[in-house]
């Protein structure tokens, strides 16, 4: 590697702890970040292995002023990484904040996804702006530092710019796209209105069995245009991918398609049986799925950007993080512990999501290295 910066961003700072992130340029590896900690509790393992996750590993992007180590944490140094960095120190001492929060602000869609996690039930299910905004203001004050917009398409809610800009600087809010609807005017309003990341979802690098599992054609299409928009507009892009033993030959060709695409970041995430495929069997990974995933993850960490996200390789280090760190909100107004565990744990009209929060502390899965939803 040639020489390094002298760029330094700051991940913690006090007497316990002291954390900081650089940059190293390398010849084919491209800018890799490199994380120095000290302090006593620079060698607790929940610490060394949170530090892990991106040391020695391609930042989504860098420049001079702030480091974006990936499209799913607040970039360094801002308010919101600040308020993350505290509230994965309080998580030592057991105090439970729900960091990212995903809500599903329609149900309303174009496709019809084999594996949706939120099929559209046909009653037009979707939340209010003001509904929205009172969410927003709620988890924000409970810690929250990502607010995650989906759907349904979420692209298709006329008043999305206005709820992106209700997210104040606490936090960072992205959104999920199939990339119907989200049109290059629409990339602008949301830049302006402050939006961080797109994900744009992806089934397949192989057009027809994209637009096959999307139930309708042309999907694929409008998910490059939808990429497109969102760095056209200055957003970061994640292109997200749910693997299944169908697509695990692919993973070379979709992370040929992100760095094609110009995308900062290519998430792995594991096919979960909910939704649409609540009753499907013998559809997670196999071991030897998870050695092939963690293998090219290795190995294609070393060929350059983009970033690679390896969910299940999280989960194994972190265990399960619905109501432990993750909280879902439905389109009707359900509190789940994630997308993906279809159990309602209380309702926002019903009482405060605070109140819903503290009682979901039962949920007997948090930190599980196993998935109850994966068969």
């Amino acid at each position: 590697m040639s020489e390094e910066r002298k760029k330094y961003y700051p991940l913690y700072d006090s007497p316990l702890l002291k954390a900081q992130a650089r940059l190293v340029e390398g010849q084919a590896q491209g800018t890799k970040v490199l994380v120095d900690a000290h302090g006593p509790l620079a060698h607790l393992p929940l610490i060394q292995s949170a530090l892990q996750m991106f040391d020695g590993q391609i930042a989504a992007c860098a420049d001079r002023e702030k480091l974006c180590l990936s499209t799913w944490i607040p970039p360094i140094p801002c308010r919101a990484f600040s308020r993350l960095a505290d509230s994965r120190l309080r998580a030592l001492l057991g105090r439970r904040t729900p960091d990212q929060v995903t809500i599903s602000i329609t149900e309303e869609c174009p496709n019809r996804c084999a594996h949706c996690a939120l099929p559209n039930s046909g009653n037009k299910l979707c939340l209010s702006p003001q509904t929205v905004k009172d969410i927003i203001s709620q988890i924000l004050d409970m810690g929250t530092t990502l607010v995650i917009f989906d759907g349904g398409e979420p692209a298709l809610y006329r008043e999305l710019p206005e709820l992106v800009a209700s997210v104040d600087d606490r936090a960072i809010s992205t959104l999920f796209t199939s990339g119907a609807g989200f049109t290059a005017p629409l990339a602008h309003k949301l830049k302006e209105a402050g939006l961080y990341a797109v994900n744009v979802s992806l089934d397949s690098p192989i057009e027809a069995e994209h637009d096959g599992m999307r139930g309708r054609l042309g999907v694929f299409s409008e998910a490059m245009q939808a990429i497109e928009n969102a760095l056209a507009a200055g957003l970061l892009v994640d292109l997200y991918v749910v693997l299944r033993r169908e697509n695990m030959p692919h993973l070379q060709r979709f992370h040929d398609l992100a760095r094609r695409v110009g995308a900062h970041e290519l998430t792995f995430f594991e096919v979960v049986s909910t939704g649409r495929w609540l009753e499907r069997q013998n559809i997670a990974l196999l071991p030897g799925d998870h050695a092939l995933l963690d293998d090219f993850v290795e190995r294609a960490g070393d060929t350059g950007a983009p970033r690679i996200f390896s969910v299940p390789e999280a989960y194994r280090r972190f265990g399960c993080f619905a109501a432990s760190s993750w909280m879902h909100i439905t389109p009707a107004g359900e509190v789940y512990p994630c997308s993906c565990y279809p159990q309602s744990w209380g309702s926002i009209f019903d009482e405060p999501i605070k109140k819903i929060w503290q009682r979901m502390s039962a949920f007997p899965y948090k930190k599980s290295k196993v998935c109850p939803m994966r068969k």
